[in-house]
Order: structure tokens, then C-alpha cells, then sequence
């Protein structure tokens, strides 16, 4: 159980931001859970929502596969290869493992797509505008590396976003990161009991 992550944004190069995953995966993780805080694009959703991660766009501007590829990393034949599936990043059994979680402890838990920016800066209502056209529903700075590399290393993935804030221009207010923060503990308790339970399931799902 990792505490936090490091960000691109924060300087790291992500041969380090990607290498707990990696650690991970050659200790023979074959499930990984990554949460993150987000900004709703999707208006359905609301400040404290919690999402299932269905897809994601990385627009970074980079993919942390890049480089030589290491054979250590294949897991099996289909996996570690220098081009690699990407159409499930995220695992529909371990999502449907958390609905069917979500509805047993009363939990409201939506299901979108997640956009990746490398910030620090949070997005412009424009930049909101246009990736909603994408086909966006939440836009945060994490997250698309280390599934990418999970993928590269046939790991599941299961993502959880909470939605701390609304993304620019969606409310007329301004971001401010304090209240970013406070929703993100308010919301704690929730998650907590989400995973808790759900941890042992995957693990009996990734070992059957």
C-alpha cells in the first residue's frame, strides 16, 4: 500500500514517477487500485462525487513506455511488448466488483472517462470546453503513467477519481485549492470503507 505518489509536475521523470508500479509488478502484483482528486467536467456529477474510471486520454504530452523496452517486464507473452493493448486499461470485472460494492454500502459511484494534463496550473474554461468535446468527464495531473505501465506489465487495473472540485468555468467560481483539499477529507470515510471491502475481492478475483 503505497502512501501518495510522486507527479510529473513536480519535476520527477516518469522513469520515477512509474517506478513503485514497476516494483509492484515484479513482486507479482497482477491488481492495482489508483484513486485520485479530479475536476468534474461532467455536469451530472457533483463536489464529493466518486467515479469509476471507464477509460482515459493522456494528454501529457508524453507516455512513460517510452525508451528501450525491457523484456524483465513481460509478465507473460502477451505482455512487456514494445506496443501494447490499451483498450481495457481499465478492468471491467474489478469495476463491476466495485458497483456491485458501492450499491451494497449505499455509496453512489458514477462511471467516466478521466483526461491527464501535466499541470501545476489548473485548466482555463476553454481548455474544460474542449475536452468535454473529447469526451471527457474528469481532468486531473496523475494516474494515466502508472496504468500505462501496469498495462505494459499485464497488471488489472481497477481507478477511482473523487471529484474535489468542478473544473473551470463549469460553476462560476473560482478553484481554490484549500476547498480541493476539504472535500477530499470529507469524502475520506466513504472511500476507506469502499476499499476496505473491496481489496480482499479483488485479491480472491486476481487469484482464481
Amino acid at each position: 500500500v503505497m502512501q501518495g505518489r510522486v507527479h510529473a509536475y513536480e519535476g520527477y521523470p516518469l522513469s520515477e514517477v512509474t517506478f513503485p508500479t514497476r516494483v509492484l509488478g515484479l513482486l507479482g502484483c497482477t491488481a492495482l487500485i489508483v484513486t485520485n482528486a479530479a475536476g468534474g467536467i461532467n455536469t451530472t456529477y457533483k463536489q464529493g462525487s466518486l467515479v469509476a474510471l471507464s477509460d482515459h486520454i493522456n494528454l501529457t504530452g508524453s507516455n512513460a513506455a517510452l525508451g528501450p523496452n525491457e523484456p524483465r517486464f513481460a509478465a507473460t507473452p502477451a505482455f512487456g511488448q514494445r506496443f501494447f493493448d490499451m483498450s481495457e486499461a481499465y478492468s471491467p470485472q474489478l469495476r463491476a466488483l466495485a458497483h456491485a460494492e458501492a450499491r451494497k454500502q449505499n455509496i453512489p459511484l458514477a462511471e467516466g472517462v478521466y483526461l491527464a494534463v501535466l499541470g501545476p496550473s489548473y485548466e482555463t474554461p476553454a481548455e474544460i470546453r474542449a475536452f468535454r468535446t473529447l469526451g471527457a468527464d474528469l481532468v486531473g495531473m496523475s494516474t494515466v503513467h502508472e496504468v500505462i505501465i501496469a498495462r505494459h506489465m499485464g497488471i488489472e487495473v481497477l481507478g477511482l477519481s473523487l471529484v474535489t472540485n468542478m473544473a473551470a468555468g463549469v460553476l462560476q467560481e473560482k478553484i481554490n485549492h484549500e476547498e480541493v483539499m476539504e472535500t477530499g477529507r470529507h469524502i475520506e470515510k466513504q472511500l476507506t470503507s469502499l476499499l476496505t471491502a473491496l481489496i480482499p475481492q479483488i485479491t480472491a478475483a486476481s487469484t482464481s
